[in-house]
């Protein structure tokens, strides 16, 4: 294209700050006497005290930063004339003249004079001040070409824009512009954008993030540390497990021990044997159950938080081992112990397929994201996946070891994850063929796979639970102990808000609750007379956990009923929890 070749002459210098460059318009001098450095002239307050002032208890807070993001805020907020008298009363401006002589000259379209006043506000990354230049270069030439002034524009480009030397790419998309007005469309810049205070303001909003913050204070910052503020505090609280709506600014934020579900609010008995296996759905309205007595059972949860039967499924001639519900919760799978897998329709209680292999039994099971197929471990160290109908679609041969395995995929379809012998997890890439591998120290007989797919929570024989973050190379993040494991599969889940918590079942009856990030533990439950095998955390109701028992009942878990009415020290107001949102 003849105009993309015209418009890179030979690289000029870009003259400093130092340097004799395009000088100010005489209506617009600096105020300021250049007698010092630009830095010194730029940072320094009206004030005697000079900008190594603090304020606050620890002595780290500069106050000249403070009064200039209060002002900032001010007048983010629209109280202009506050924020004026504020730089008026501290003595302390928001911006040194240079910087608001630069905003004015971008306001009001002056972009020679604004690229040459750009010299002066006491950016010393070159790279910055180019990339500064170019956005305003590239604003006066679309404004140019949008009142026609081709000739005009087109000297911009080559003269101006070119010689820069960044942002190649971008050049010869503006140098399109000029033989196709077309091309503005591709580049998502409409006639409206290209003209006016609103195009000139987002130009400045632009500039704002680029620059340093220093020079100029970026928007909202007030509004960013104090949230910053508060997701320390949250984190910092051992039992915070509500919404953020309870966070509040007049004090400290303190949950109380009662916001995690302590309660037996229904103890469930519709199985004739040991319970193995349960799992919210993923909307939480319902929970479904497995049991050594060769069933599984669909429990609907109510509004008030109670649980009811809705379907016994039957048709397993052996332990139900596990079961899965499908992304849009309307069908389940339950997979028998070393037998079949059974697909359900969770609305009418109705098998609708039977999936097995001849000799081979199956032992784990769930479904791909899309809903569209399932995938199943098998006894003979493999794992297949199949569509709906049951015609395989992949399958892996593996080392396992184990006659008991997990299986799950990650939300995107493009990793499996699998226990690949009896002290290691394979993390399989199915798309770029890529193995990792998480290497324990012990036998593994667990693991669950969080909702966002970045962290796997991995069950030992030595009664430790192993929180790994599997994104990129698997680190080991923390360790949780206090449950008891001897003979049995035990199952850990993640619950509550952000899936703060970690909670267990037990060999010895009770229920074990840890804090994620400190890994101390919170709450051990008692209720049950035999060892709980499984638990669950509502995704949707945070104050729900159910879990599961060799004693055949299921203990459904709330907030305490006796103590609806609590203090919640987050904002020393009443609120109501019980249990149910």
């Amino acid at each position: 294209m003849g105009v993309i070749e015209d418009i890179e002459p030979p690289l000029k210098r870009v003259k400093g700050p130092l340097e004799e460059s395009k000088s100010l318009p005489e209506d617009h001098s600096i105020a300021e006497p250049v007698s010092c450095s630009l830095g010194d002239q730029m940072a320094r307050p009206l004030n005697s005290q000079g900008d190594e002032e603090t304020i606050g208890s620890e002595g780290v807070i500069k106050k000249a930063e403070f009064i200039k993001i209060i002002t900032r805020a001010l007048y983010s907020l629209g109280y202009d004339k506050s924020g004026a008298l504020l730089e008026e009363e501290s003595g302390i401006p928001l911006h040194t003249s240079a910087v608001n002589l630069f905003m004015q000259q971008v306001t009001d379209g002056k972009w020679d004079d604004s690229v040459a006043t750009l010299q002066l506000i006491g950016v010393s990354d070159e790279a910055i001040v180019k990339s500064a230049s170019f956005l305003i270069l590239e604003q006066k030439f679309l404004e140019l070409l949008k009142m026609e002034k081709v000739t005009a524009a087109l000297d911009t480009l080559r003269n101006e824009i070119a010689p820069l030397r960044i942002n190649l790419n971008r050049v010869h998309e503006l140098a399109a512009c000029v033989i196709s007005p077309l091309q503005y469309v591709k580049l998502g810049v409409s006639g409206k954008e290209t003209e006016g205070t609103k195009s000139r303001s987002k130009i400045l909003e632009k500039l704002q993030k680029l620059l340093p913050a220093a020079v100029m204070i970026p928007e909202k910052r007030l509004e960013h540390l104090v949230e910053r503020a508060l997701d320390v505090q949250r984190g910092a609280c051992m039992f915070h497990n509500t919404s953020d709506s309870v966070l509040s600014l007049y004090s400290d934020h303190q949950c109380e021990k009662n916001q995690i579900p302590s309660q037996t609010l229904q103890m469930l008995q519709a199985h004739n044997d040991e319970v193995w296996f349960l799992q919210f759905s993923h909307n939480g309205k319902y929970l479904a159950s497995s049991s050594k007595d060769q069933s599984a059972i669909i429990w609907e949860v109510k509004e008030n938080g109670q649980a009811s039967l809705k379907h016994a499924l039957y048709g397993h001639q052996k332990p139900v081992f596990t079961v899965s519900w499908s992304p849009d919760d309307s069908q389940l799978l339950t997979c028998g112990q070393e037998e079949v897998i059974r697909r359900w329709d969770a609305n009418s209680g109705e098998c609708l397929h039977v999936y097995e292999k001849s000799g081979i039994g199956l032992i784990s099971c769930g479904w791909f994201p899309d809903g569209k197929g399932i995938f199943a471990g098998m006894t003979d160290r493999s794992i297949c996946l199949w569509d709906l109908d049951g015609r395989d679609l992949e399958c892996w041969k593996g080392q396992r070891t184990l006659r008991i395995s997990d299986v799950a995929i990650t939300d995107d379809g493009k990793r499996i994850i699998s226990i690949c012998r009896e002290s290691a997890i394979l993390l399989l890439d199915r798309e770029a063929k890529f193995e990792r591998l998480i290497e324990e120290a012990d036998m593994i007989t667990s693991f669950s796979l969080s909702e966002d797919n970045k962290f796997l929570l991995v069950n030992l024989i030595n009664q430790e639970i192993h929180l790994w973050n599997i994104e990129g190379d698997p680190k080991l993040v923390s360790k949780y102990k206090g449950h008891k494991r001897t003979r049995f599969v035990i199952r850990s889940c993640f619950g509550g808000f952000g899936q703060t918590f970690i909670a267990s079942g037990s060999e010895d009856s009770q229920v074990y609750i840890w804090n994620r990030c400190s890994g101390d533990l919170l709450v051990a439950l008692p209720g049950h007379s035999g060892a709980v095998n499984c638990v669950s955390w509502n995704p949707v109701n945070l104050h729900m956990l159910a879990s599961a028992s060799d004693d055949g009942t299921i203990r459904i878990w709330g907030l305490d009923n006796l103590n609806l009415k609590t203090r919640d020290h987050c904002n020393g107001a009443i609120h109501h929890c019980n249990g149910s949102r």
